[in-house]
């Protein structure tokens, strides 16, 4: 009998959900928006219940998109955004909007955390810094500003967390989206008792933590009329939205990684073995594998920083064509450097301070060099967190690209190029859905691992291989890079106190 599987993917600027075939051909798909609120400067807030009714709207489409007999489907998996605050009464009703991962609200809260554990002991226990977009910090925050929410406060969940609870019933979530908490401790894969005890948060109010394909619950019979969902259907943990993009593209055993470049831009790497930057420059959290880790390198501003460049100086122009125009211009872009810190840097910088610069420009430059810089600059950037994993001992021996990025055959080859590694391409553009079906499939018993689902449900399509001569070329730009910013790092920060 033919199986299926629905992936449902929410993040930021809407949910999606997509409904596979057991050999991950997409059957049908569905999306629906919703609005990010901003009542402050630096604040960032979403209405749990929007995502709800966009989870629920979207699993009914696919359902009847397709027809497929609700008997059919053999599990649903969950991936979505990290880190966001989701707060529950005693009846299961969120208390306040979600402050979810962008809001920068927890700078003072950050410092109580790293106060109250050690900095050194957090980072051996959560494997991280504390960092303004993780949940702990909004949590105190909460505690600090909103204390009636806080009093009233039963259960805390993450965002697809909180689907996972509307859809089965069950306080439930899986190692690494919980990861980013800043709660868990990361090497042993469950709730930190030490953490939880310095910061003063009762353990009760944190749902069950799972490995990512096993089955955390099962549809409930008023979700199933909601959804068109069978009741006692499978629901498995999912993952976070960067751990399911990887299932998503066959990143699940050691030496492969992806870089997305989307809005930011990831530099993701799976390790059978635990690996943590005791400098914080990079984020270690447990993966969809279970038993594995992956190292993860963020740059804030990725195609951010072409889509400044795009709406400020190529009104009217598409990304397509705008690859074009930075071909015509020569590898280095005549002497012409850009940093891509358009929103401040996480790695391999941590610093909230720093800004996009052009350096070199001369009134020789134009448009083309202009586009290519920036490009180049972005690639530079991620090159930055590779060299960290390889000072880690994280072997890397190829690279899946996604993301709006990966679009661009240019943009992938220089990726390629800059790199010195073969960068690969997968068909199905729905990465992060992917991977939450693939571990659906496994907690469905469709595949006995992960690594097996994706043999069979992840396809490759394009390959690019590196031209070392090339290579060569962008080394001593890159080299010249790395040494820009510690020259700026004064001036930006004399710069932002002006």
């Amino acid at each position: 009998m033919k199986a299926y599987l629905i992936g449902v993917d929410l993040g930021t600027g809407g949910t999606k959900t997509v409904l596979f075939d057991a050999e991950g051909s997409i059957i049908a798909e569905a999306a629906e928006e919703y609005p990010l609120y901003q009542p402050r400067n630096g604040w960032a807030e979403q209405d749990a219940d929007d995502w709800i009714r966009a989870g629920f709207g979207t699993i009914r489409a696919v359902m009847e998109k397709s027809g497929v007999e609700p008997s059919l489907i053999a599990g649903v998996g969950l991936s979505g955004q990290m880190h966001g605050l989701v707060m529950l009464d005693g009846d299961g009703k969120a208390l306040a909007r979600s402050i979810i991962w962008c809001d920068q609200r927890t700078a003072a809260e950050c410092a109580e955390i790293t106060e109250r554990v050690g900095a050194r002991r957090l980072v051996e226990i959560t494997a991280n810094p504390a960092l303004t977009g993780f949940t702990a910090s909004k949590i105190l925050w909460v505690r600090k500003n909103m204390p009636e929410i806080y009093k009233a406060c039963r259960h805390i969940l993450l965002p697809k967390d909180y689907l996972r609870y509307r859809l089965t019933g069950a306080f439930a979530t899986e190692v690494s989206d919980a990861s980013g908490m800043q709660l868990l401790d990361v090497p042993g894969r469950r709730w930190s008792e030490e953490v939880l005890r310095a910061l003063d948060i009762d353990a009760g109010l944190l749902g069950r933590v799972y490995e990512s394909p096993e089955i955390t619950g099962f549809i409930t019979p008023e979700a199933a009329s909601a959804t068109g969902l069978r009741a006692g259907t499978p629901v498995v943990g999912g993952a976070g939205d960067n751990a399911a993009a990887a299932v998503g593209t066959g990143v699940v055993s050691d030496g492969k990684v992806f870089v997305t470049i989307g809005t930011s831009g990831v530099l993701y790497a799976h390790t059978d073995m635990i690996s943590i930057d005791p400098k914080g420059r990079v984020h270690t959290f447990c993966c969809a594998v279970p038993g594995a880790w992956h190292v993860m390198g963020v740059t804030q501003a990725a195609g951010l920083s072409l889509k400044w460049f795009r709406d400020n100086f190529c009104q009217g122009r598409g990304y397509a064509e705008l690859s074009g125009i930075a071909e015509t211009a020569p590898l280095g872009a005549n002497r012409l450097l850009y940093l891509p810190y358009l929103m401040g840097e996480r790695t391999p910088h941590l610093d909230a301070d720093c800004r996009g610069a052009f350096i070199g420009l001369s009134a020789m430059h134009g448009k083309a060099d202009m586009l290519r810089a920036v490009m180049e600059g972005v690639i530079y950037s991620q090159r930055d967190s590779l060299e960290i994993l390889k000072e880690l001992g994280i072997h890397v021996a190829e690279v899946r690209s996604c993301g709006g990025g990966a679009r661009s055959p240019f943009w992938r080859q220089m990726l390629s190029d800059v790199f010195g590694l073969s960068v690969k391409t997968v068909k199905c553009a729905e990465g992060p859905a992917l991977g939450a079906a693939v571990l659906a499939a496994v907690g469905a018993g469709l595949y006995r691992t992960v690594p097996e689902a994706c043999a069979s449900m992840v396809s490759e399509d394009r390959a690019h291989t590196p031209d070392m001569g090339k290579n060569a070329e962008y080394e001593r730009y890159y080299r010249l890079y790395t040494r820009l910013y510690p020259a700026l790092k004064q001036s930006y920060r004399e710069l932002a106190e002006l």
